[in-house]
């Protein structure tokens, strides 16, 4: 297991889909977790978060909300609004109030939860997929600029990881689904959350510094083109 001892990492929505898991394997790998529950979408809560938690060395973005299912054409303003609002808004603002102190600290480590609908077409997903497809282009203009301070900005692009929001017992049990796992993932089964989490781990240790502005696929095989 990777030692992240002396490690300070600021999880967001840390409640939330994968916010259960990711707190666990942190605090497994030694790190000082501070685990902000609140939805973080009014302007000043960035800025509050970053200012409560202190110096931090990582600091993890977990926003989400449940994914709308509307066809293109029922897609209206209050839909649009709220997941950009949710999901992406509040990024710039956590990059203004966390990075003046990584600076002067030499250096962090911003890591995003997306999605991987932003990567691959789905069915009904429009709004969901722009918001979490800004998210990834997001991280990879922010990344390739703030790497000459040494702050690593990456993202984990997510689909078919165990979930009980998405993927909860009775659906998991379903036949059907589990045709579905076999016909569309080629892992053949969920990502367990815990390899998801391992894996966002990794990403916190400084055997990952050498990654900038990169979004990493994990779908068991699902995004693969």
């Amino acid at each position: 297991m990777l030692n992240l001892k002396g490690k300070k990492i600021l999880i967001t929505q840390a409640h939330d889909f994968m916010g259960p898991a990711l707190c666990d394997m942190l605090r497994q790998c030694g790190a000082e977790v501070i685990a902000d529950s609140r939805l973080p979408t009014a302007p000043a809560d960035p800025q509050e978060m970053i200012d409560a938690a202190g110096a931090i060395d990582v600091l993890v973005l977990n926003l989400a909300l449940p994914a709308p299912t509307s066809w293109v054409t029922d897609i209206d303003e209050q839909e649009w609004r709220q997941v950009f609002e949710v999901m992406v808004d509040p990024l710039p603002r956590f990059i203004r109030a966390v990075v003046p102190g990584m600076k002067a600290r030499g250096g962090g480590k911003v890591i995003v939860m997306g999605s991987a609908s932003a990567l691959k077409g789905m069915k009904r997903t429009g709004s969901y997929s722009a918001a979490r497809g800004a998210q990834l282009a997001f991280v990879q203009a922010v990344g390739v600029e703030l790497a000459v301070d040494n702050i690593q900005v990456n993202a984990v692009a997510q689909n078919f990881v165990d979930n009980p929001t998405y993927f909860p017992a009775e659906v998991q049990a379903n036949p059907r689904f589990q045709e579905r796992l076999k016909r569309e993932v080629p892992l053949g089964r969920l990502v367990k959350a815990e390899e998801d989490a391992a894996f966002v781990a990794y990403l916190c240790s400084d055997a990952a510094n050498c990654f900038v502005g990169q979004v990493f696929p994990m779908s068991g095989g699902w995004a693969v083109k």
